[in-house]
């Protein structure tokens, strides 16, 4: 057999493999302090197709605790305690809830749980946000770790606290 059949025959079979992989916009999170607080990390966003693959590391929290983490609808950072970035992200005009489960405003995603040494490292999916298009587009919002466990219940905080840390989530 010839070898540039071979060859060809492979570089036609790799391609079509990664026409089948449709890999969307990428954006990105760097987390900040907010006076008096030590806690940052970064946060990265990948849509593929109907789903936002959410990752990250975040250090500076409290030990063993729990954390809200939602999306805001401001991208604004600049008044010292992230309260600049508004309420929660929610075009829908949902009620405040669980990620993932029933009605949930957009900006409503999985609380953090801090190891020992008050870090956390976190992989999940999303099908409420969007990456680049459509009303659900986080490009341009806030990004808001709170002190406290979010109760999924109260309206439309869930009682998450004061904001440990802001950032814009901004294109990768």
């Amino acid at each position: 057999m010839n070898l540039r059949f071979v060859l060809a025959a492979v570089a036609v079979a790799t391609l079509a493999g990664c026409a089948s992989y449709t890999a969307g916009p990428t954006a990105t999170a760097q987390l900040q302090p907010t006076r008096g607080n030590t806690t940052a990390g970064t946060v990265q966003f990948a849509q593929t197709g109907d789903v936002v693959k959410v990752s990250g590391t975040i250090t500076g929290l409290k030990p063993g605790a729990e954390h809200g983490f939602h999306i805001h609808e401001k991208g604004d950072c600049s008044s010292g305690d992230g309260m600049s970035a508004g309420g929660h992200f929610n075009p829908g005009g949902k009620p405040h809830g669980h990620h993932g489960k029933g009605e949930h405003h957009t900006g409503d995603l999985p609380s953090l749980k801090a190891d020992a040494n008050g870090t956390v490292s976190f992989h999940f999916e999303s099908r409420s946000i969007r990456v680049g298009s459509t009303a659900n587009d986080i490009v341009g919002k806030g990004l808001i770790v709170h002190r406290d466990p979010d109760d999924y219940t109260t309206q439309p905080t869930g009682n998450a606290g004061p904001r440990l840390a802001c950032a814009v989530i901004t294109v990768k």
